[in-house]
């Protein structure tokens, strides 16, 4: 079994592709974050939603990848920069476990926002692990861009 775990969130499967793309070069596990109630896929209502979760500090229940995390020494954890943010269902997997001794790598994809304030609220929430530089991607990315952010940080490839 890999000790790399790669978590993530994602809508409209931009997060999810990138979230497969570093599962192929790092032999991670994928888990995917799933909330009990699914956001709209009509972009605008859904980010009237995500803008109220958000503000509001909400966190919905997951019905899925909410699993142990103590397997694994290394976890991606990805999410779409929503509002600047860290999509909700990634928060409440944040708040919901123990990064103590974890090596944490955060990764984001956005429409121009870059990561926003996604690393500190990741660092916010896992005081207690390692945090290496992650990678925010706007639009599609290659192999090769991927390889070079993992050699870049540090991260052995199996």
């Amino acid at each position: 079994m890999s000790n790399t775990l790669i978590v993530y969130y994602s809508l409209f499967q931009n997060t999810k592709n990138l979230a497969l793309e570093i599962s192929k070069h790092t032999g991670g596990i994928i888990r995917e974050l799933i909330p009990d109630k699914k956001y709209s896929f009509d972009y605008n209502t859904a980010c009237k939603e995500v803008r109220s979760e958000i503000s509001r500090g909400f966190c919905p229940k997951l019905i899925s990848g909410n699993e142990p995390i103590d397997d694994y020494k290394t976890i991606f954890i990805g999410t779409p920069n929503w509002f600047k943010k860290a999509a909700p269902p990634v928060t409440s997997f944040l708040k919901q476990h123990n990064f103590e001794g974890k090596t944490i790598i955060p990764f984001c994809t956005h429409g121009g926002g870059g990561f926003g304030q996604i690393e500190n609220d990741i660092a916010r929430e896992c005081t207690e692990a390692i945090i290496l530089p992650g990678i925010d991607i706007n639009g599609n990315t290659t192999s090769e861009e991927i390889l070079n952010w993992l050699e870049a940080i540090g991260y052995e490839l199996e």
